[in-house]
């Protein structure tokens, strides 16, 4: 099984790895994955990051995710070191339902930091 913690990519067939290189992107910057299946973030660069669905940007009735566990994008927003993703860590969700769903690192969105997941 997987788990949130120490998280490696490839280990599993029903995930996919986006990484947040030293480019303040993500890579890639669309998923396209089966429902049911786990998106794996990992912070391959020197500096934190997040991980924040956009609320408006995810299907309606699906769950909200935020590195940090937050409920809300304005929880993530005012909680924001609390959902930081460290150098070499990693987050994970796996996506239920399908849809597309848009999200952002909350320090560097207005750098171009925003990344999509479809889920078939």
């Amino acid at each position: 099984m997987l788990s949130t913690a120490g998280c490696l990519g490839g280990q599993s067939s029903s995930a996919q790895t986006v990484t947040m290189p030293g480019d303040l992107t993500f890579e890639p910057k669309t998923s396209t994955i089966e429902t049911g299946e786990t998106v794996t973030w990992t912070n391959e660069s020197d500096i934190e990051h997040t991980v924040t669905a956009y609320e408006d940007e995810i299907p309606d009735g699906s769950a909200y995710f935020a590195s940090g566990g937050f409920e809300s994008e304005r929880a993530a927003k005012n909680r924001i070191s609390e959902g930081l993703i460290a150098p070499g860590e990693s987050y994970e969700h796996t996506f239920d339902q399908a849809g597309t769903y848009g999200y952002f690192c909350i320090p560097h969105e207005s750098s171009g930091m925003i990344g999509t997941v479809q889920v078939k």
